[in-house]
């Protein structure tokens, strides 16, 4: 007699990218539709980051005022134009970008920063979007027109773990924005140009390392230039955007020899974003997606 054999249904095994695209599908519904809401989670954990490990210039009472004023001017502009409650997570973050970068020896510099960058948002307005970053703007405008303010892109030094860290923090925003293209390119032709410039001069490969390791860059690259709603909204505007900025900062440092040059490369070449909308049109950028397609609404 033949013993009886219980034939077991074959399953075949996921693939380890299967496995990541179903887990991904699953955990998605329950993520924040706003990519806003990571953009603030990733710079509050790098102001904290800052002021624990790399002991900040940032007195507690600034980086009060800083929310306050952006909030206010938030506010104030809503209720001025008729406008339903929204914006509050730009301000927000507008708030910790003014936090990291800038630094005074009064109270007063930082709220004024923050209140000129908010009403810009709403004042500064080209074909339904805002023009200018507003953490750019404000930096640039109290490093300009402020007494006793500066920009501190060294404070986070050339370690290449707190690059690491950016890139994978920032990777996940800009990703989430659906616009971390722009990032990449711009390292790409940032690190080259410095790589050629090396080069060139005989310099040490030490010397792009540096480079390389700098956390203000990376800083840059994924949390300024990424800015999905005051860069251009086709892929290759976004491309061609990306080398103009990183051409400019290289004039800036290595030509012109002034500091600070990615911030003030990206305020220079901000203008020519509505030319570059008009030469590749593209959808604007929602931070919503429900709310894809339709016209930006101010803040």
């Amino acid at each position: 007699m033949r013993p009886h054999v219980i034939a077991w249904p074959v399953v075949p095994r996921a693939r380890p990218g299967e496995r990541l695209k179903a887990w991904r599908n699953r955990l998605a519904p329950r993520l924040p539709a706003d990519a806003r809401v990571f953009q603030i989670l990733f710079l509050a954990s790098l102001l904290l980051l800052g002021v624990l490990a790399r002991d900040f210039t940032l007195r507690p009472e600034q980086m009060a005022l800083t929310f306050m004023a952006a909030l206010a001017t938030q506010a104030l502009f809503m209720r001025a134009l008729g406008l339903r409650h929204r914006g509050v997570l730009s301000a927000v973050v507008t708030a910790f970008g003014l936090s990291i970068l800038l630094r005074a020896d009064s109270l007063w510099v930082h709220p004024l920063a923050a209140a000129l960058a908010i009403a810009a948002k709403f004042v500064v307005r080209v074909d339904g979007k805002h023009l200018y970053n507003p953490a750019n703007l404000g930096v640039i405008a109290a490093t300009t027109l402020l007494p006793g303010a500066w920009i501190s892109p060294g404070q986070w030094g050339n370690d290449l773990a707190f690059a690491a860290l950016f890139v994978a923090l920032g990777g996940a925003v800009t990703a989430r924005a659906r616009r971390v293209d722009i990032a990449w390119v711009f390292l790409g032709a940032w690190l080259g140009l410095v790589a050629l410039r090396v080069v060139l001069l005989g310099q040490p490969s030490a010397v792009w390392a540096h480079q390389l390791g700098s956390g203000a860059l990376m800083l840059f690259a994924f949390f300024m230039i990424s800015d999905p709603m005051t860069i251009p909204n086709a892929t290759h505007g976004r491309i061609l955007y990306a080398i103009l900025v990183a051409c400019i900062a290289y004039v800036w440092a290595y030509v012109a020899f002034r500091p600070n040059a990615l911030p003030w490369a990206l305020f220079i070449a901000t203008p020519l974003v509505p030319w570059i909308d008009k030469l590749w049109p593209g959808p604007v950028h929602a931070w919503r997606p429900d709310l894809q397609g339709r016209a930006a609404a101010p803040g």
